[in-house]
């Protein structure tokens, strides 16, 4: 069953076309890829699909229903969270309040404080948060903002998280550990939509893997499909 999908989703900044007539759909739980070089339109689908840009032609649906053109709070509060290529956390404030936040204000119902720390406490060790959870968010790692950036996406009680670059800046050891949460992620039953630079970890984890190209769709298929395409090979993947 299709939990997302998208018809010729096109978006100009200017003349120029960032994402250029886009199909593309993610079935329920599976974990689906989006790779492609520097500017070939990645995050800008991803802005699309939650809401912070709206097409300026094409459908996208979630769940069966239209949410091309919806606030990013109302496209949440429907079961889709995200991550940022550039993690936004408020530093100031303790890892545990950033995660609750999600809960308080992402979910489709309203939640006491109480127990939006609890859970916010809980996803923090299920991402993997090994330090005092009342530290301020920005005076943690790298790895641990990022933990705290999917355990907030998590409490909006998402069906479905898109994570942009979750492994960028990260340790080899950080991003197996990575890429062990993703599929912890989708063992739960929430489908994962990624958009990741790191070879490794994108064929090792993806059911399917879309590539953009200045915008357009130039390929999709699985692993194994994407790195025996020469058009991918010659224009992202190299020899």
């Amino acid at each position: 069953m299709r939990i997302l999908e998208g018809e010729k989703v096109t978006k100009y900044f200017g003349g120029l076309a960032a994402v250029s007539n886009v199909d593309f759909h993610v079935d329920e739980g599976e974990i689906f890829g989006l790779i492609g070089p520097n500017g070939a339109g990645k995050t800008t689908l991803f802005n699309l699909i939650s809401g912070a840009f709206t097409p300026k032609s094409g459908i996208i649906k979630f769940k069966d229903k239209k949410i091309s053109g919806l606030s990013p709070y109302k496209i949440c509060r429907m079961g889709m969270a995200r991550t940022f290529q550039e993690v936004k956390i408020f530093p100031a404030v303790p890892a545990i309040e950033n995660v609750a936040l999600g809960a308080l204000f992402g979910t489709p119902k309203p939640m006491s404080p109480a127990k939006a720390t609890k859970e916010a406490g809980e996803l923090l060790d299920f991402v993997g948060f090994s330090v005092p959870k009342t530290i301020p968010a920005g005076g943690l790692t790298m790895a641990n903002q990022k933990r705290v950036e999917v355990a907030r996406a998590l409490a909006t009680q998402a069906d479905m998280v898109l994570l942009d670059e979750l492994m960028a800046g990260l340790t080899p050891t950080e991003t197996a550990e990575a890429m062990e949460l993703v599929s912890k992620i989708r063992d739960r039953g929430i489908t994962v939509f990624m958009i990741e630079h790191v070879m490794k970890a994108i064929m090792g984890i993806c059911d399917r893997i879309m590539v953009l190209h200045h915008g357009v769709k130039i390929a999709e298929g699985t692993p194994k499909e994407i790195a025996a395409s020469k058009k991918v090979i010659e224009i992202y993947l190299g020899e």
